[in-house]
């Protein structure tokens, strides 16, 4: 199958480019490496999907919740997601090239415009017969020093400063996805592309945890690392606890405890 990758350099497409190439030709398409590969521009797409079986849709301007706050509700975040999905879905239209949304937890998020742009992007995929995998906290290979996710930016200060400092009070609770459990279950969505019961599946670790306990868990791994709190609550989220479907266990189930998803990141 000739697939192609759009955000191909972001966490999680650099993993899944290397997962897809097992068995599959895989096209790599990334602003962050190629220039020229900037889906803000009408019909960029359009010399690429003409030989092309399936998509991967993860391009977008995000970040972890440290870019999201700075950047979210900016005029250049919301014109910059906006342009790279209205000429993406043009493009999937056109050449009717089935495809998979990355979108998020947050999707419909009314005080986060992330999350209501993920949450367009989503009637966009709707409408277009795509499949919505809605991606639940997924860590992995670091990629960008201004757009840090706060595990990988938690393990880089253990390593470099011997501490972890937190922003907030780290009572907020995640479900963490290790980012090679997430790419095995995207093949398994495109390789069931035709027989889902669903348009969409929330792909999750099911399992909450506190930011706190995260940063502990790392701290264990370093000698003499200690973990300071701040004082600052979770205004990104909003500590929002709505459970994911489980749908997706029909066809996946995540395997790598988040204990064990640390190690291999600070081995690596």
């Amino acid at each position: 199958m000739r697939i192609l990758v759009l955000g191909s350099d972001g966490q999680i497409g650099y993993s899944l480019v290397q997962h897809l190439r097992k068995d599959n030709e895989v096209f790599e398409f990334d602003i962050f490496s190629n220039p020229i590969n900037d889906l803000r521009f009408p019909n960029i797409l359009d010399r690429k999907l003409e030989d092309i079986d399936f998509v991967f849709f993860l391009a977008f301007d995000v970040g972890g919740s440290v870019y999201l706050k700075k950047y979210e509700h900016t005029i250049d975040f919301i014109s910059n997601n906006i342009k790279i999905m209205n000429n993406t879905f043009d493009s999937l239209r056109k050449f009717n090239t089935p495809f998979i949304f990355a979108s998020s937890q947050m999707s419909g998020m009314i005080h986060s415009s992330y999350g209501l742009l993920k949450r367009i992007g989503e009637m966009y995929t709707h409408c277009l017969n795509g499949k919505i995998a809605k991606l639940w906290n997924v860590y992995g290979r670091q990629v960008s020093s201004i757009k840090n996710f706060v595990i990988t930016d938690f393990i880089s200060m253990a390593k470099h400063q011997g501490r972890i400092d937190m922003q907030t009070t780290g009572e907020e609770s995640r479900q963490f996805l290790y980012v090679e459990d997430c790419c095995e279950c995207l093949s398994i969505l495109m390789n069931k592309f035709n027989e889902l019961d669903s348009n969409e599946y929330d792909v999750s670790s099911f399992e909450w945890i506190t930011i706190k306990d995260v940063a502990y868990i790392i701290a264990d791994n370093f000698n003499d690392c200690n973990v300071f709190t701040g004082d600052k609550v979770d205004d990104v989220q909003r500590n929002a606890l709505n459970d994911p479907r489980t749908d997706i266990l029909k066809y996946w189930q995540p395997r790598t405890p988040i204990e064990v998803g640390i190690k291999h990141l600070i081995d690596d």
